[in-house]
């Protein structure tokens, strides 16, 4: 499911309908981030969001769209946030400061839950396909809004000409997605400061003085 598809049918449902299905996604994903995806069960989900058997089997029919829907929504949940940042970056300080936001961020869990997409990725990429193609836009995505700015960068003349943007946005998702997972090992953001601080010092090496 899209999520013009999931806007879609959230649209035909009656306000109250909506705002239950909302609450069931929302105690969903809370869970599945703090707990992971496969140890949380439906039960769990049904007492969270304060909803009967009934309830939830009513707009879910499975684990497995329940799982989906989450995906969505953390999706436009990061997106949102991540276009809000980085459609301000023109200079290689703007970059710092988008570095320092997810690293604060995360410290006030000591990285212990890691990136809310990446997280999920490890663990339904093998198993529901539908799930695996949404969360693979989404990164691409996040990675297209890294990429362009860099190239408002790159058009002020702050970036080299012979940088591509394409690919320092590639390796800073790599840096970023990698030291997610590494705090989230460690309980401690440190290693993801320093895969993000080597990101950016190549990025740095086409910064024009």
């Amino acid at each position: 499911m899209t999520r013009s598809e999931s806007a879609a049918q959230e649209s035909r449902l009656t306000p109250r309908g909506a705002a239950t299905r909302r609450r069931i996604i929302d105690a969903a994903a809370e869970l599945m981030y703090v707990k992971g995806v496969n140890s949380t069960t439906l039960d769990e989900v049904r007492a969270a969001s304060g909803t009967s058997k009934s309830q939830l089997y009513n707009h879910f029919a499975d684990k497995e769209q329940l799982v989906r829907a989450v995906v969505l929504l953390r999706a436009e949940q990061v997106l949102q946030r991540e276009q809000a940042a980085l459609e301000r970056i023109r200079s290689f300080n703007g970059l710092v400061r988008w570095r320092d936001a997810l690293v604060q961020r995360n410290a006030l869990q000591k990285g212990a839950y890691g990136c809310v997409l990446g997280s999920m990725a490890g663990e339904v990429s093998d198993q529901d396909e539908v799930a695996r193609v949404a969360l693979a836009q989404t990164f691409a995505e996040w990675e297209k809004l890294i990429e362009a700015g860099l190239r408002r960068m790159q058009d002020a003349r702050i970036l080299a000409a012979d940088a591509d943007p394409r690919r320092l946005a590639t390796g800073l998702m790599a840096a970023l997605q990698g030291g997610y997972l590494l705090a989230q090992a460690a309980h401690d953001v440190e290693p993801m400061e320093i895969a993000l601080d080597m990101a950016l010092d190549h990025v740095r090496m086409f910064v024009v003085n």
